[in-house]
């Protein structure tokens, strides 16, 4: 049954990940070519994540957060997709339900309630509270598409609805629901008089003169929900509207994940929460660890863990590095609302992306590795990268998949150049290696491209990863098609529906 009434549809998704190196970006600063909206094409929601975005010394690391360089590089983000202009018309966000604002309290979580907001472009880590009393509207048109008569499935819809207002709401209104509300109900005869008494119904008169496009029955309008225009958010100077919106923005120490969507997709995002876990000195520092995120795009739950891992070349450093993916896999925690089944850890999910400085490292002499660099012998390379070998072990990230190695090891290089550092370098030398990586997992993700950007703001180049996600949609007139009986007989009090038209 459910096969029915949800569609599916692909969304692009930009990852990216920059190891900082503690430098906040300087005025003018081209990050267009990291983003990949050189050519004038953007993807629908963009997922960067930071490490070092500050220096990482003992008063960053044991004292109080610094936000600032975080704020500089919000602020070049928002300008970069501000000024980059689409090559083609702006694609159209259908959704079922109001969104989820995302709301803090002293933890970790971010709560979904209120109505449809961006966040406060000037104050990324504190999110604004909205009242309670906002209903979903999913539920509600579900509800009026079943002709039932009965009081007590009403009664039962109402409780349904007066769940689904509460600041921890799903968010996900499933047909599910409702439909076995019908099946519980006692149906009279007179709901069924003819094949044509659910297209009789007033309900599904108003559907029908409802937008053709499949995932919603609601126009889709970029309406001004939250008084930007007044407030000024969301806008450069000037009076030019972003077309992006910030959804996500926590750091921890020096780990730091904003996460973007266009405009019009922003009402489908839901479910918001963030989970962090430091796996650094004593193993809870957060010089080293992750920030993760949840949320539903349209139908489907989707989870982003921004890390960074130890770093070293010695054997030891490797095993140290994959204990790490475990305790971040076993510590991050999604807590969700009492007895709605919201995903609680990372797999729960149903497509994940893993990126950032993983710093696996390339098993090669330092020599050997600098001689295929020159000649551009990536496959030689990745060869011996120990991320590669560790996926093809199953030892880490089994299951996971990356795209190929084509381009040049991000790490390590003299800062303001092109080149990789050397012996005469304060610290000595380093093998080169991509420590810079981009994974996923689950069914529904195509990877468009992958590769590397030439800022050298920083001892590490910029990686970044394109893909198409699928996502499941729900589809209003799908679910009327299937509720539409082409037959129905009454017998001692049962319903029989021999047929449905779909």
């Amino acid at each position: 049954m459910r096969a029915q009434y949800i569609s599916t549809k692909e969304l692009r998704i930009c990852i990216g990940t920059y190891n900082a190196a503690g430098i906040e970006p300087p005025e003018g600063l081209d990050i267009a070519e990291w983003l990949g909206t050189t050519g004038g094409e953007q993807a629908d929601m963009y997922v960067l994540g930071f490490q070092e975005v500050v220096p990482l010394n003992a008063g960053n690391v044991l004292g109080a957060e610094d936000v600032r360089p975080a704020l500089a590089w919000e602020a070049l983000i928002r300008d970069t997709l501000t000024r980059t202009q689409p090559s083609c018309s702006r694609p159209k966000y259908r959704y079922r339900s109001h969104p989820a604002t995302p709301t803090r309290d002293g933890s970790d979580e971010l709560f979904p309630g209120g109505t449809d907001t961006e966040t406060d472009d000037d104050a990324p880590f504190s999110f604004p509270v909205y009242p309670e009393e906002y209903v979903a509207a999913t539920p509600r048109m579900l509800g009026a598409m079943v002709d039932i008569e009965d009081e007590q499935p009403r009664a039962q819809q109402r409780a349904l609805l007066k769940t689904m207002s509460k600041t921890d709401r799903i968010g996900l209104a499933w047909p599910e629901q409702p439909l076995d509300l019908m099946a519980t109900a006692s149906l009279s005869s007179a709901s069924f008089k003819s094949p044509r008494s659910f297209g009789a119904h007033r309900s599904f008169m108003k559907s029908r003169a409802a937008a053709d496009d499949c995932p919603a029955m609601v126009p889709d309008l970029d309406l001004d929900l939250d008084g930007e225009a007044a407030r000024g958010h969301g806008k450069k100077k000037g009076g030019v509207r972003s077309p992006f919106v910030r959804i996500v923005s926590k750091q921890m120490v020096g780990v730091f994940l904003t996460i973007w969507v266009r405009r019009g997709l922003r009402r489908c995002v839901q479910n918001i929460k963030v989970s962090t876990v430091g796996v650094g000195a004593m193993g809870y520092i957060g010089n080293k660890g992750s920030v993760s995120a949840s949320m539903s795009i349209y139908q489907t739950m989707f989870c982003f863990v921004c890390t960074h891992l130890s770093a070293g070349e010695r054997p030891g450093n490797l095993l140290k590095r994959n204990a790490d993916v475990q305790e971040i896999h076993r510590r991050t925690r999604f807590a969700g609302p009492g007895g709605l089944e919201l995903p609680r850890d990372i797999y729960d999910h149903e497509r994940i992306f893993w990126l950032g400085d993983l710093n696996y490292r390339i098993d090669v002499p330092y020599d050997r590795t600098h001689g295929l660099i020159a000649a551009m012998d990536w496959p030689q390379l990745a060869e011996k990268d120990q991320l590669k070998r560790e996926l093809r072990k199953g030892r880490a990230f089994e299951g996971w998949s990356e795209g190929v190695l084509e381009f040049a090891p991000t790490y390590k290089y003299e800062i303001g150049t092109g080149k990789y550092i050397g012996d005469d370098q304060k610290g000595g030398r380093r093998t080169p290696a991509w420590c810079d990586r981009v994974l996923s997992f689950g069914k529904g993700v195509r990877l468009l491209g992958y590769g590397r950007s030439e800022l050298t703001l920083s001892d590490h180049k910029p990686v970044t990863a394109t893909y198409a996600a699928e996502v499941e949609v729900f589809c209003g007139r799908k679910l009327q098609r299937a509720l539409t009986l082409t037959d129905a007989e009454v017998e001692s009090g049962d319903v029989v529906v021999p047929d449905l038209e779909f």
